[in-house]
């Protein structure tokens, strides 16, 4: 017998949630079971001490709930073809609240049903302090499956000892002066993204199959002037800071903790284009065996003292606004508190850029078709 079906909701399919389920009547019987079993990214929550996480713990303290922490989330693709067969079979994949970056990966685990739609009514710090980025995504309107846990910027990084310029737009990547000393991600959705900008597409939710292949020709000239050094996963700011690449795709939250770490002159551009603002999302899955836990950490999250604990460490974009004033007073760390890719300010927001939602299966495997081919090369 599936989770739902013992909790007295009309039964599953092997692809998710039946239509009908009625969650209001589904969340009424739900309990407090004083434990958390949380999947994340690594060095993505504060901690001290060579593994304490005080927000943990401070949670623990308040709620009484146990939380089993584990960092287990090195991408989504991977982490997706792991627990999507045991969904798909109707089975709790051993997590309450995970983390996924939005993307074809949450898109799927939204349209295939294999989520638990939130409880409004247990979330009300969200509901007053998430920031208006955070509100209403267009890959979840209304928030009904998610809530961001950080969010980031896919900006340009440089060097401007290596440069010898400020750089401004996207089409700096293509300028042949950086040539061989350019960095590109490997990521297909970045890489089509930045593509996109270049061609002065600003608004990628109705962007079509026509402008992916005019970005991929654009993305090829560049490959073939040998502009770009390579396509880089996680490594590319390692690149940057060793002087391999002298400007590069780069996501906000690296740049940030590079300038703390002994790269003080490494810059990072909000692109006069538009700069693609992505979140990564605590959801809970489908058969999840406690949720009303993962629903109060939800709620105990958003408040503003614990996210300035959270982000003083983290160093992403805030979802939580009201932060700020705590990171500067409180904690006494106005880098943080001041740092336009923490809190970023109204110029900086009005140049935020959407990704491109996957309608499908097909819908994601014509765009991967098309700028996949530019990476393998």
């Amino acid at each position: 017998m599936s989770f739902l079906e013992a909790c007295g909701i009309a039964g599953t399919r092997g692809t998710g949630a039946a239509e009908d389920v009625n969650w209001s009547v589904f969340w009424s019987q739900q309990r407090r079971a004083g434990v958390l079993d949380w999947a994340n990214w690594p060095l993505y929550i504060d901690t001290q001490n060579g593994g304490d996480h005080p927000s943990i713990d401070e949670f623990t303290k308040r709620t009484g709930i146990t939380v089993s922490y584990r960092p287990v989330i090195q991408d989504n693709a991977p982490f997706f073809a792991q627990i999507s067969p045991v969904l798909q079979a109707g089975q709790s994949i051993g997590y309450d609240l995970i983390v996924m970056t939005d993307g074809w990966e949450l898109t799927q685990l939204i349209q295939n049903r294999w989520l638990i739609p939130l409880d409004q009514s247990r979330m009300p710090n969200f509901h007053r302090y998430a920031g208006v980025t955070a509100r209403s995504p267009s890959f979840d309107p209304g928030n009904r499956y998610s809530v961001a846990w950080q969010s980031g910027l896919t900006g340009i990084a440089y060097d401007p000892r290596m440069t010898g310029r400020e750089i401004t737009s996207v089409k700096d990547l293509w300028a042949p002066a950086f040539k061989g000393k350019v960095g590109m991600m490997s990521d297909d959705t970045e890489l089509g993204a930045v593509g996109m900008l270049a061609l002065g597409i600003a608004d990628q939710t109705k962007s079509t199959p026509d402008d992916w292949n005019r970005a991929a020709d654009l993305l090829k000239r560049q490959r073939d002037d040998g502009l770009v050094r390579q396509y880089y996963d996680q490594s590319y700011i390692k690149a940057l800071e060793d002087g391999d690449t002298w400007i590069t795709q780069a996501w906000s939250g690296d740049v940030f903790q590079a300038n703390y770490s002994g790269f003080p002159h490494l810059k990072f551009v909000v692109p006069k284009e538009g700069v693609m603002l992505w979140h990564d999302n605590c959801v809970i899955p489908l058969h999840a065996q406690h949720p009303v836990d993962a629903m109060e950490w939800i709620n105990f999250y958003y408040q503003p003292p614990i996210e300035a604990m959270i982000e003083d460490w983290v160093n992403y974009l805030c979802p939580v606004p009201a932060a700020k004033r705590l990171i500067s007073t409180r904690i006494d760390d106005p880098g943080v508190a001041d740092s336009p890719l923490v809190f970023p300010p109204p110029t900086t927001r009005r140049r935020f850029r959407k990704y491109y939602d996957f309608k499908g299966i097909e819908d994601h495997q014509e765009y991967t078709s098309i700028f996949d081919p530019i990476i393998q090369s």
